[in-house]
């Protein structure tokens, strides 16, 4: 059998597709209502710790100076991240063994028990180092529920879908992302305006996590009410159930084949595509163009109002044309949209920095020998060198520059116009001296920018907002390109008895690790060559490598027998 025709399982041709043309029963809607529901509350409760992280951080680790703490802070939130696939294995496992619906409800019950507890931890002050010990504990909790959760909802509503609607029903699940982001940032907006700074900051934090528990008590009463999988069912009569999931799928070349065809063909790119029509948009947005947060937001929340229907409209069409097609344009159109559509941004939101970078002439001369190359995903590295020293600073001011090499052992300068500023050796220097001459060389750095016209934020009477919003809807409908489809897919491309278990650890590698490495790596590339937009080279490079095997070698599945 050749690599190309691994996924395809095909059911007999000319069967009458079943449950075509019919409407969806009660049952059906139950299922898709359940499991979406359950879904948005879960990624509602993990999108709540990374916006609050340096509220939290105040909190929790307080024992230490305020930039350590938002340091172990984001490291608790990039631990969520990092257990995603061992979740996916111990959960995928219980779900092909146990079955879907009470997998997938003890997922939630973790997720949600722990996202409430976060609301009502004590905080450093009071009971000292076991306050970030167990919200580190409570962290790696939900992470390990959510790597379950993705693989239980989408095999359990597949499996329920007529053949011909799958990517129509699973679609709903692939809303429920982006909707869960979504209403975290309303929820985190709505309290914030609605008491003072101070108080939010206080206590009312913790009102968006406490909650959540009306959230979980809903979903739970839902999901006991189902009835498990059809196909789940089958194969249990039949005696067909895998004893060892995790050895069939991982340990077997035949099935391996088809999981690495799942993580490199399809949910990379998949990753990339998302992560910057979300994450990393919003990262651009305040970090680069020094967009007012709640502006950013709003923005970004419209966009996701207005993109988050075509999650459904390209999974009923992959019914239709097929789910590859769609994803695979959705690769490719990315790829080749990214750089342009960023820069638009950039001139529709801070037209002055767009002509200071274009007007503005910056040379980093630096040894080539004490530059870094600055991947810090957890903040927890430290980058000492005079050369580090001046890239970080143009990377997060945005300032386009020149690298010059400098004689081996000098010191690095920044030439901005005219003037010339001398950097600083960090290495060995106590801490109080480090950040004295940080201090001291930043003030000049910013006086000269800021000189040579770089904005110190975003002009917000020259922000075109409904530019700026089309654009970042742009980036949520490629978005939905990829994503809509994909966990019909993913579904379609193994077989019942190892189902859950093989669509879950793909899935969470790419998103989890492709995906959620993306901010910082578009950052320290953008350090390194000095061009403010190169960083988006890293999904537009992935996002092409999924489109090359995924049109090579990924077989179409939308008519695919999921009872095989």
């Amino acid at each position: 059998m050749s690599i190309s025709s691994l996924a395809a399982r095909p059911e007999a041709a000319g069967a009458e597709a079943p449950g075509a043309n019919r409407p969806m029963t009660p049952e059906e809607r139950r299922v898709i209502f359940a499991s979406s529901l359950g879904t948005v509350f879960e990624w509602y409760d993990f999108y709540l710790y990374g916006s609050l992280a340096a509220v939290i951080a105040a909190h929790f680790f307080s024992g230490v100076n305020p930039t350590a703490g938002f340091i172990f802070a984001l490291l608790a939130f990039a631990a969520g991240f990092a257990v995603r696939p061992f979740g996916a294995l111990v959960f995928g496992r219980l779900g092909d063994l146990v079955g879907r619906k009470y997998t997938f409800l003890i997922t939630i019950l973790i997720m949600g028990l722990s996202t409430f507890l976060v609301g009502v931890l004590p905080s450093y002050s009071s009971i000292g180092m076991a306050a970030p010990a167990i919200l580190m504990v409570l962290r790696l909790l939900q992470g390990l529920a959510l790597g379950g959760e993705y693989g239980g909802a989408a095999t359990y509503v597949a499996e329920h879908a007529p053949r011909n609607r799958r990517g129509f029903y699973t679609s709903w699940i692939q809303t429920t992302a982006t909707m869960g982001l979504f209403l975290s940032l309303l929820v985190i907006l709505g309290i914030r305006t609605s008491l003072s700074e101070e108080a939010f900051l206080e206590w009312g934090w913790r009102i968006p996590f406490l909650i959540s528990v009306v959230l979980l008590g809903i979903s739970v009463w839902i999901r006991m009410r189902l009835n498990e999988s059809p196909a789940f069912l089958k194969m249990k009569e039949e005696g067909k159930g895998s004893k060892a999931p995790i050895r069939d799928s991982f340990g077997k070349w035949s099935n391996l084949k088809i999981v690495l065809l799942a993580l490199f063909g399809l949910a990379t790119g998949q990753a990339v595509v998302w992560y910057t029509g979300q994450f990393y948009a919003l990262f651009f947005l305040t970090k680069t163009l020094a967009i007012e947060p709640n502006t950013a937001n709003i923005m970004i929340a419209l966009a996701l109002l207005l993109g988050t229907p075509f999650f459904v409209v390209f999974g009923a069409l992959s019914d239709r044309v097929g789910r590859k097609p769609i994803i695979m344009a959705g690769c490719l159109l990315a790829a080749l949209a990214y750089f342009p559509i960023f820069k638009g941004i950039t001139h529709f939101a801070n037209p002055a920095l767009e002509k200071a970078q274009a007007t503005a002439p910056v040379t980093v001369i630096a040894d080539p020998a004490t530059c870094s190359f600055q991947f810090n995903p957890v903040g927890v590295s430290s980058f000492t060198s005079s050369c580090d020293i001046l890239k970080a600073f143009m990377a997060s001011n945005a300032v386009n520059y020149r690298n010059v090499a400098a004689p081996s052992g000098s010191v690095a300068r920044a030439r901005i116009g005219q003037d010339e500023i001398m950097a600083f050796e960090g290495g060995g220097l106590n801490r109080a001296d480090f950040a004295a001459k940080s201090k001291a060389l930043q003030k000049s750095l910013t006086e000269a920018i800021r000189g040579h016209g770089y904005p110190a934020k975003a002009d917000p009477t020259q922000i075109s907002y409904l530019m700026v919003v089309l654009l970042l809807t742009l980036l949520v409908i490629l978005v939905t390109m990829v994503y809509g489809p994909i966990a019909a897919m993913l579904v379609e491309m193994f077989p019942t008895r190892i189902r859950y278990t093989s669509i879950s650890l793909p899935y969470h590698i790419g998103n989890g690790w492709f995906g959620g490495s993306l901010p910082p790596i578009a950052f320290a590339v953008a350090a390194a060559t000095g061009n403010t937009y190169d960083g988006l080279w890293y999904p537009v490079i992935i996002a092409g490598i999924t489109f090359t095997i995924g049109m090579l070698f990924v077989k179409e599945t939308k008519d695919n027998d999921l009872n095989a």
